[in-house]
């Protein structure tokens, strides 16, 4: 059963109990990571694994994603600004004990490619802190396929 988490803005993203940071360099220059975070967000599944199904909403001020597994979100968009960051809040989830949670993807040019960093901002009860504890190491191995992926797929299609 899907519920509504509390609604927070971008500033979660430093203030909140749980930050979990990765970051990864790519060759492909910023302005195509946001085009596939932000504008093609269609294609989400085939870069990121875990992503079954993303598609935008709203217009797309928001997104709706789900997962391997068949975890579910609903998103606002918080921030797009291609040259510098893509971020958005989860409004509605089925996933157990969360109460905030805030994705914010910062792109910073590198080395004639972008640094590509994702901080995963959440809030909730102790079981939920515990698991995320539990799988801070495979969220950033999945990020870091995700990322790697995702290079490959726009450095190809540059080519």
């Amino acid at each position: 059963m899907a519920r509504r988490l509390s609604p927070v803005g971008l500033e979660f993203v430093q203030s909140a109990p749980i930050r979990l940071v990765f970051a990864r360099e790519v060759a492909a220059p910023p302005s195509a990571v946001f085009h596939a975070l932000a504008e093609d967000v269609e294609g989400w599944p085939a870069w990121f694994r875990a992503v079954t199904l993303a598609r935008p909403t709203d217009g797309g001020a928001g997104r709706e994603i789900k997962l391997i597994g068949g975890t579910r979100f609903q998103e606002t968009i918080l921030a797009a600004d291609p040259d510098e960051v893509y971020a958005y809040r989860v409004d509605e989830t089925n996933a157990p004990g969360v109460r905030n949670l805030v994705e914010e993807w910062r792109l910073t040019p590198a080395g004639g490619g972008t640094r590509v960093q994702w901080t995963f901002a959440a809030d909730g009860g102790a079981p939920f802190r515990l698991a995320l504890k539990v799988a801070r190491p495979g969220l950033g191995m999945s990020f870091r396929g995700a990322v790697a992926k995702l290079d490959q797929r726009l450095t190809a299609a540059a080519a």
